[in-house]
């Protein structure tokens, strides 16, 4: 889908080599100058930034990432870095590294397979395949179990039903279904709210909520958050929470990766950069209206140096 709602966008006029150039400069010798080369990379978008790549190789026979890592340090290289890889391939390589070595990155899986679209799903299947030679949901059974592992298959299928009219009827049957699996059962039918909330339309879910509501005097959260725990639980909440809205999703992500004491520096790196050319106005305008404060003002708050200047630019704007 073409994308309007991000902050970063192509930068024009554009000159590759120019940027090429300039950051040879600015890491060449001794010390950086990290201002040029985060005003270069957050104000480019991703096509730009291969073309910057690209052109860098051929001036200087060097690989802009090795420079880039071989030159910054900490967050703001890991920050730097992640703008430079390739976005049909942000989020394979994301799931490849929170299913390597010693213990998964739940977290990781939940995030990026809760919120993405059907098709966006079998591109990053058919891009693991290519880039790692691996099957992602042999990869995936392979370090996961039980019902988390089940509804993590379920949305590795791509196949929700498509947005086509609403049938009422199956919205009160769907309603009535999770009603009976969750409040009104000792125990959990999981399986239930698997299928349903992993493969029935959005537009349809939307409206099983609000009958779910009716019927139950609960909101599907706070079942869910009652009838589930750990890992399943937070990807049932996550898949509900991208049904009603992906930018209030991201809005929360954001607010949570920030909060309190310490940064989840991973997760607000991800999830800057992964929707900085799909959604990040509309996150901002969530975030705003959800949490009283702008995210502009939070990053500022929470983060420091080169690290912050570069997310800033990146959020684009305060919404105060």
């Amino acid at each position: 889908p073409q994308y309007t709602r991000g902050t970063v966008t192509a930068f024009a006029p554009f000159d590759a080599r120019a940027d090429a150039e300039a950051l040879r400069k600015a890491m060449k010798g001794l010390g950086t100058d990290e201002e040029t080369v985060l005003t270069i990379l957050t104000t480019r978008n991703n096509a730009q930034r291969q073309e910057i790549a690209s052109a860098f190789k051929t001036l200087f026979g060097r690989d802009l990432v090795d420079d880039l890592k071989s030159e910054l340090t900490g967050k703001f290289e890991t920050l730097m870095v992640s703008l430079m890889r390739p976005a049909y391939i942000f989020d394979a390589h994301a799931l490849k590294h929170a299913i390597k070595g010693a213990g998964t990155n739940e977290k990781v899986l939940t995030e990026i397979l809760a919120s993405r679209t059907p098709a966006e799903v079998q591109n990053i299947k058919q891009v693991y395949q290519q880039e790692y030679e691996a099957d992602l949901e042999d990869k995936i059974t392979g370090e996961t179990s039980g019902h988390f592992q089940r509804l993590l298959v379920v949305l590795l299928q791509g196949n929700r039903d498509p947005d086509v009219g609403v049938d009422e009827a199956l919205v009160e049957q769907d309603a009535q279904v999770l009603f009976r699996a969750g409040e009104l059962k000792w125990g959990t039918d999981e399986e239930k709210f698997i299928t349903i909330l992993g493969t029935r339309s959005i537009s349809h879910l939307r409206r099983v909520f609000d009958k779910y509501m009716t019927i139950s005097g609960f909101q599907i959260e706070e079942t869910i958050d009652r009838e589930t725990s750990g890992d399943l639980e937070k990807l049932l909440l996550a898949v509900v929470k991208c049904i009603r809205s992906v930018p209030a999703y991201f809005a929360e992500t954001l607010y949570y990766s920030m909060k309190g004491a310490g940064t989840d520096d991973d997760t607000l790196i991800r999830v800057m950069v992964s929707r900085s050319e799909v959604d990040l106005l509309d996150i901002r305008q969530e975030f705003r209206k959800n949490f009283a404060k702008s995210l502009y003002q939070m990053i500022q708050k929470d983060t420091s140096g080169d690290y912050r200047k570069a997310l800033l630019l990146l959020c684009g704007g305060d919404d105060d």
